[in-house]
Order: C-alpha cells, then sequence, then structure tokens
C-alpha cells in the first residue's frame, strides 16, 4: 500500500510517496521552505503544494511539530502560537480535499525506525531524538510508543526550552562549533539520561548525518545510534502513521 507522508518543520515541509508494507520511500522527496511566519493558512498553502506536485488522490499522513492530540495541536513548539487549538487533520483535510492523519512528528519518526530501522527488535525504553530546528523526541518502550514526549522543552538552566540551547538552529544561530554545539547537546542527552535511565538514544534529524563527526564528544553512557532512515524517517513514518 503506497500513502503520501509529509513531514512538517520548522524551517522546511517535507513528503514522498512511501510503500508503507516495505518502509520504502517510491518516489524522491519534495521539499518546499516552511513559510515565515509559520501561520496556518500558509503553512496549509504549502501542504496542497505538495500534494498538488504529487498529484495525490489518497489518504496522507502528516508529522507536525507540536503535542497533538486528537489531530489537534495543543502546542505550538518552532511555529506560530496561531496553530495552538488549531484541528490541524480537519484543516489540511479541508484545504486538500483528502483525508488527513496528523500526529507529531518525532512519533511519527519513531515508528519507522522502530519497525523498520535502527529501533527494530530492540527491547526496553528507546529514545528517538530528531535534531533541526528544534529537539524532537519519540519515546518507546518495548516498542510501544508513549505519545506526545516533547524532552525538547524540558526547561535549561537559563528559563528557556533547551531545545533553544541545544538544537541546531542554536548552532547556526550562534556559528558555534561542532565540537562546541555537541558538548550543548551532551549536556542535554546527559539530563535526559538522568530522567529516563534509556536503553537506546537513536539520533534523526538533518544533524543525524554528522553523527560520526560529533559522537566523539558525548559523553551520556547510553548506546547512541544514527536512524536508518536519518531526515527521511518522518516521512515514512507520517505515511505508517496514517495506516494505523
Amino acid at each position: 500500500m503506497e500513502i503520501l507522508g509529509i513531514d512538517v518543520g520548522g524551517s522546511g515541509i517535507k513528503a514522498a510517496i512511501v510503500n508503507i508494507e516495505k518502509g520504502k520511500p517510491v518516489s524522491e522527496r519534495h521539499r518546499i521552505a516552511t513559510p515565515k511566519p509559520a501561520k496556518p493558512a500558509p503553512m496549509a498553502t504549502v501542504v496542497h503544494e505538495l500534494v498538488e506536485h504529487f498529484n495525490w488522490k489518497g489518504p496522507v499522513g502528516c508529522g507536525f511539530p507540536a503535542v497533538i492530540v486528537d489531530g489537534k495541536a495543543t502546542t505550538s513548539g518552532n511555529i506560530d502560537k496561531e496553530w495552538v487549538g488549531v484541528q490541524v487533520d480537519q484543516l489540511f483535510g479541508e484545504v486538500c480535499g483528502l483525508p488527513f492523519k496528523v500526529g507529531n512528528d518525532a512519533d511519527v519518526a519513531g515508528l519507522a525506525e522502530m519497525k523498520f530501522g535502527t529501533g527494530k527488535g530492540k527491547k526496553g525504553m528507546v529514545i528517538l531524538v530528531t535534531i533541526g530546528t528544534g529537539l524532537g523526541t519519540g519515546v518507546f518502550y518495548n516498542g510501544q510508543l508513549v505519545p506526545n514526549i516533547e524532552l525538547g522543552r524540558i526547561f535549561h538552566t537559563d528559563g528557556r526550552p533547551i531545545e533553544y540551547f541545544a538544537a541546531d538552529s542554536a548552532r547556526k544561530k550562534e556559528n558555534l562549533s561542532l565540537e562546541d554545539w555537541a558538548k550543548r547537546f551532551d549536556f542535554f542527552l546527559n539530563h535526559v539520561n538522568r530522567i529516563f535511565s534509556p536503553n537506546y538514544f537513536i539520533i534523526g534529524g538533518g544533524q543525524s548525518k554528522k553523527l560520526d563527526d560529533f559522537k566523539k564528544y558525548l559523553t551520556v553512557p547510553v548506546p547512541i545510534e544514527v536512524a536508518k532512515f536519518k531526515n527521511m524517517a518522518g516521512i515514512v513514518g507520517a505515511a505508517m502513521y496514517a495506516a494505523l
């Protein structure tokens, strides 16, 4: 079965058609920059453009950067505050004229990794961390998703969410060296380890492609592996989520 998967991010909105039985994209990925400001109407327009790009007529799965409860955004994360309270699945469905199923972006990325990727067969607590504009987290226990655990929103010592300190956007904004940024990310991982005692960390998102370069700076005493799907996990998992 093929489903269109859409991954909504703070800097880009990406999509591809996915064979959900094999966990493989069957089309090229298409990306459109996230509108600034990232308000509902312009973002819905971009989602419609992606659907039109693929000439898609079936169901759509979507990973969205917010806490999502029954298709509704209850937080705004790294997008505009106007999203709070928006029924995202209904908005996108009405604009595109198609059925949408929407979940938290890191949660759906984790679905792909746990079934077809690095997390396959792993028991205990597995935490997927997606590094991008923010720090998304998908938490799984014995393969089962514990939804909407947004560890990137833990407060840092300066009172702001820790993702403002340790996400890839902070590295770019402050022009940090990879080592200096990695030490910040390591601070985050050690904090999460102290609270959750995970058995594994899986690193995804755009910065995952550099894991071999910065892993030597990480001190957290937990096995760390790169996501098999790297930055495609959100798209593949979104498509899978539409079939649940």
